[in-house]
């Protein structure tokens, strides 16, 4: 089949046409022709206005499966991403087991040659995830492991945290940490701050994950190796890892698309859909995220999906847990940071980036390529409904609104998903 996509600009550092508007043809899950000729095609696709880049990758997505299926399977979540505009994805081991064996791992990866969504597992550093004993890093490695991580915890554990920067400089492996101190944060509910002493909860304060991130770069420049900080949200810890890179530490960060658009006063009414981890902080630490994200020092932008079955989200504030779904509400968030940030540098971070710090290869736009593809309208309107939400859970606090910026189309291992 044959699918002309019409006046896209492309996005994509690799290819000759990076930031110019060109035909591209899809023809039988390749890259057909590119230039300024209407092909002839089965399907038109008028994207003028639009932004085709490398198929986006989302970097720490969390699924219950196997163990907690009923919040998300891989099936629901590659059918998530896949409307949300993504291609891949890398998964937390916080499953029941965690990913900590060659059978999880060979268990994640089955199908990825044919599937449309593709999935890869970042392993556990501890076994299940405690913090107190390491996994068999070399052989998760060798399995398919892409990077490795405690995911939603942290690597609390000093000795455990500098043993394993060491290990993995064996094959140059990443290692990423979610930076928190768990004392500090212990019975937190949301940022601590105004915010949380008029509503009468415990605070979850900055330092908590400034001192993880201080902490942990003192590590890194002692033993060496490459470390990720997953989520990071405070002013300090932006311009800690903003220093740390000046001096020439082999340090990256992510946040989540929500992070510099939500502030802590969205929980006045006790919402638990923006109830997370970290938590929504101030306006400073807004401001602070934006300006990491335009000056590279913050790598990476993530969906921060995280779905949580109804028993467990929507109860009272502080029985409830952290985190909210947001892999096909993403794209609108980056419509919305692009009043501050290009578009094509926000583009870069869901689209290249992650694949750039798992050391796997970057699609390339150019003739007769693999199509692993997204075509992002920036400004197609939308409502994020019950009925077209393909999580099996709904803790979103997009639901039955209207948002702007949609994924419109993906193409990936021979197959595709169009908007209608």
């Amino acid at each position: 089949m044959k699918i002309l996509l019409q006046s896209p600009r492309i996005v994509n550092s690799a290819s000759p046409f990076h930031l110019k508007k060109k035909n591209v043809l899809i023809t039988n899950g390749r890259v057909g022709e590119i230039g300024d000729k209407n092909y002839q095609a089965d399907k038109i696709i008028d994207a003028e206005g639009m932004f085709l880049s490398a198929g986006w990758f989302d970097l720490g997505t969390f699924v219950g499966d196997p163990g907690l299926e009923q919040r998300e399977d891989l099936n629901s979540l590659a059918n998530t991403a896949a409307a949300g505009g993504f291609t891949e994805l890398a998964v937390l081991p916080n499953t029941h087991p965690a990913i900590q064996t060659k059978n999880e791992v060979s268990y994640i990866l089955q199908n990825n040659d044919t599937r449309l969504v593709q999935i890869h597992p970042l392993s556990a550093v501890t076994k299940n995830c405690k913090g107190e004993e390491l996994t068999d890093m070399i052989d998760l490695h060798e399995a398919g492991a892409v990077a490795f991580t405690d995911g939603l915890k942290p690597l609390w554990h000093t000795d455990i945290f500098l043993k394993s920067l060491q290990y993995l400089q064996k094959f140059d492996g990443l290692l990423i940490d979610h930076p928190e101190d768990i004392w500090l944060d212990l019975f937190g509910q949301m940022h601590e701050g105004p915010q949380s002493a008029s509503l009468g909860l415990k605070g979850m304060p900055r330092i908590a994950e400034e001192i993880a991130v201080s902490r942990n770069l003192k590590l890194l420049e002692y033993a060496g190796g490459r470390l990720h900080f997953s989520r990071i949200s405070s002013t300090r810890s932006v311009n800690l890892i903003r220093a740390a890179k000046k001096k020439g530490l082999n340090v990256s960060c992510d946040i989540t698309g929500f992070q510099a658009l939500f502030l802590d006063d969205q929980l006045k009414n006790f919402d638990t859909n923006y109830k997370t981890n970290p938590p929504l902080r101030e306006q400073e630490d807004a401001d602070a995220l934006l300006k990491g994200l335009a000056d590279d020092t913050i790598d990476v932008l993530c969906s921060g999906h995280i779905p949580i079955d109804d028993e467990s989200k929507f109860l009272e504030f502080d029985q409830a847990e952290f985190g909210m779904i947001n892999l096909q509400t993403f794209a609108s968030q980056l419509t919305a940071l692009a009043e501050e940030i290009k578009l094509e540098a926000l583009i870069l971070k869901i689209a290249e980036a992650p694949r750039h710090l798992l050391q796997l290869e970057i699609p390339k736009i150019d003739v007769d390529e693999k199509a692993n593809l997204t075509l992002f309208d920036p400004n197609a309107p939308w409502e994020f409904k019950a009925g077209n939400n393909l999580s099996k859970s709904k803790n979103s606090p997009w639901l039955y609104k209207k948002l702007k910026g949609k994924a419109v189309a993906v193409f990936n291992n021979g197959k595709m998903r169009l908007e209608d």
